[in-house]
């Protein structure tokens, strides 16, 4: 009977102790703000070649239209 009793107040021991720990970490390292949306939407246009969508800045310019890499503004080109 001893040792449960023993073991029962270690056992609430080390629950006070843990969530003392929690509540502590929780007011060192407070949650993090999510990140701002982008301050402007971008144009998305489509690779007529693999069909993959990416912003038009990213995209290159070909005589047939905006393509995704090099190499598929040349096979669309040729």
């Amino acid at each position: 009977m001893k040792a449960l009793i023993i073991l029962l107040a270690v056992l609430a021991g080390v629950w006070l102790w843990r969530n003392g720990r929690k509540k502590d970490l929780a007011a060192r390292n407070p949650p993090e703000k999510p990140s701002a949306p982008p301050a402007q939407l971008q144009e998305m246009v489509r690779c007529p070649v693999c069909g993959v969508h990416l912003p038009r800045p990213d995209a290159l310019e070909g005589r047939l239209g905006l393509y995704c890499s090099t190499a598929h503004r040349q096979q669309a080109e040729s």
